[in-house]
């Protein structure tokens, strides 16, 4: 892994993991009409602290699409998992809490995940496979999933809503960092008109925008304790699936690698669960208030 991989990854990072935390603190006050409703986003537009957030997280957006051009989306997601880290950081000084040592573990078992999977699997290139078959079987089946849970969470909206919507949005985005690295590569092949002649660029935004309603409907209906862990932990390990599966990622597969690698996602995947339901993390609007506010206009 180069130096500028690194930086580029981990600067996305932070710029994502601050966005989503000013994201959430505007969303929360948006009208739950607006649930699920492109209208969330020309209402958010109103306000400057979203704005701010969104300002971040297309910073981030961008400096992770340079890190997906440089280095294996296998290598590149996991990093920008830590974006919780940073999350948690803006949070603390928002809400005062002390890490303690459910802070600590979930760091530890975060950084510690990322180090195995990136050590143990040694992420590296290969051919994009050419089987269409196989490239619209995993994006079908991640955008399969990701409307299934959106469907279910129209029907829990104020008790699991918010984590199934951000699971889905975070589907959404790994399969959108696996097509941002297509078009990477054809424009390093071809220049501008080979990227505008592809279906992939329109894919991207079509994915980002419905994403960004999926995550803003999450932050509006609850606080980050529970969506903000879903997105971060289904965004990479769709981002692996599609590298692994169609990108021409490789990964090594004997049995010490595996059960490292296995235990890096796990290690991820617990450390993010940790960071994400910590007491530092904003708490949003009282469940209460809202539950009433979805009766009225329900």
């Amino acid at each position: 892994m180069s130096l500028q991989i690194l930086i580029l990854a981990v600067t996305a990072a932070c710029c994502l993991g601050f966005g989503f935390v000013l994201q959430q603190n505007a969303a929360q006050k948006a009208p739950l009409s607006d649930f699920l409703s492109p209208r969330i986003l020309l209402d958010l537009m109103k306000v400057p602290r979203w704005l701010g957030g969104i300002g971040l997280m297309v910073v981030g957006m961008a400096l992770g699409a340079m890190a997906l051009g440089q280095g294996e989306i296998s290598l590149v997601e996991p990093l920008l998992a830590t974006n919780l880290l940073f999350a948690l950081m803006l949070s603390r000084r928002q809400t005062k809490q002390p890490l303690g040592r459910q802070g600590w573990i979930g760091l530890a078992l975060l950084a510690g995940g990322v180090t195995a999977f990136i050590v143990a699997g040694q992420p590296t290139g290969g051919a994009a496979t050419s089987d269409p078959l196989r490239h619209w079987l995993i994006i079908g089946v991640m955008i399969g999933a990701a409307l299934l849970l959106t469907a279910y969470a129209k029907r829990s909206r104020l008790s699991s809503g918010p984590a199934l919507l951000a699971t889905a949005a975070g589907l959404l985005y790994g399969v959108q960092d696996a097509l941002t690295r297509v078009t990477g590569q054809r424009f390093a092949e071809g220049g501008i008109m080979e990227v505008l002649t592809g279906w992939q660029p329109y894919a991207v935004v079509a994915l980002g925008l419905t994403g960004l309603i999926l995550v803003q409907s999450a932050f509006e209906t609850a606080s980050l304790r529970m969506s903000l862990p879903a997105l971060t932990a289904a965004q990479p390990l769709a981002g692996i699936l599609c590298g692994v599966g169609f990108l021409g990622d490789r990964l090594r597969t004997d049995a010490g690698a595996l059960a490292w690698e296995s235990a890096g996602l796990a290690g991820i995947v617990v450390g993010i669960i940790l960071l994400g339901t910590h007491s530092a993390m904003p708490c949003g609007a009282p469940q209460p208030r809202r539950a009433a506010a979805a009766v009225q206009t329900a």
